[in-house]
């Protein structure tokens, strides 16, 4: 078991990529602490049939109290906080830019941008003296540049920017801060997406595949191996990285 004994904070993992984190930490031996604003009591129970121990937290995280409440949260139940997965993010709908208002573009920043950094933030202090490892899930958009997802595409490369900022920063105190990319999944919320987009008129996987070098749909489970390697001890020197996640679609 790669993460036995480690405790997990993921946030938006009450379902889809989220909760496949989850039950793919447990499954490597991690305890899990379930963040999210929908509820979570199903992924619990998914963690504890893989073997493992979860309890789930109802919070935003787009407030600054309610990711600390999240740590405490953890500590008080398991004691530590070993891994922090930034998961939790909006789901937009891709129509024209001109379509999307101010207040839309400022909600997705406040939780696919901002969120990562309050809870970056809230399990520092439990962090800084023993080391940690940091995840956040970034997107593929920022390099495939897709169109009609102008608020998305920026929160998503603003947590590159951050990943590498934090990177820097927490390195003395032995954290290990890295992103992952993923391209369209076929998640819960990837397939709401696909189905509520203005444009293209046809499903996402028919415009993509034959541009992928490998032609393979992408489901949650198929990110979980990287997740686990970088919340694991074989990335120790691994941190500030961005993984892409899209089958090389992006490199097209």
């Amino acid at each position: 078991m790669r993460l036995k004994d480690k405790v997990a904070i993921i946030t938006g993992a009450a379902r889809g990529l989220g909760a496949a984190f989850a039950v793919g930490f447990g499954k490597e031996g991690a305890k899990i602490v379930i963040g999210d604003i929908r509820d979570g009591r199903k992924t619990v129970d998914a963690v504890e049939r893989a073997g493992s121990e979860a309890i789930y937290v109802k919070m935003d995280v787009t407030r600054q109290d309610q990711c600390d409440r999240l740590a405490k949260a953890a500590v008080d139940r398991f004691g530590s906080i070993d891994i922090l997965l930034n998961n939790a993010g909006v789901l937009v709908t891709i129509k024209p830019f001109a379509e999307v208002t101010t207040e839309e573009f400022m909600q997705v920043m406040a939780t696919n941008a901002l969120g990562p950094f309050h809870c970056i933030k809230a399990v520092f202090p439990y962090m800084k003296d023993r080391g940690g490892k940091i995840i956040n899930i970034s997107s593929a958009t920022v390099f495939e540049g897709a169109a009609g997802l102008p608020h998305y595409i920026a929160s998503k490369g603003a947590v590159m920017a951050l990943t590498r900022g934090m990177a820097r920063e927490l390195g003395d105190y032995n954290i290990n801060v890295n992103s992952i990319a993923p391209g369209f999944t076929h998640s819960e919320g990837g397939e709401e997406f696909d189905r509520n987009k203005k444009f293209p008129s046809v499903p996402l996987d028919e415009i993509q595949m034959p541009m992928r070098f490998i032609k393979t749909p992408t489901y949650p489970e198929h990110l979980v191996g990287t997740a686990v390697y970088l919340a694991g001890d074989d990335s120790q020197l691994i941190t500030g990285q961005l993984i892409v996640h899209d089958g090389g679609l992006s490199l097209h």
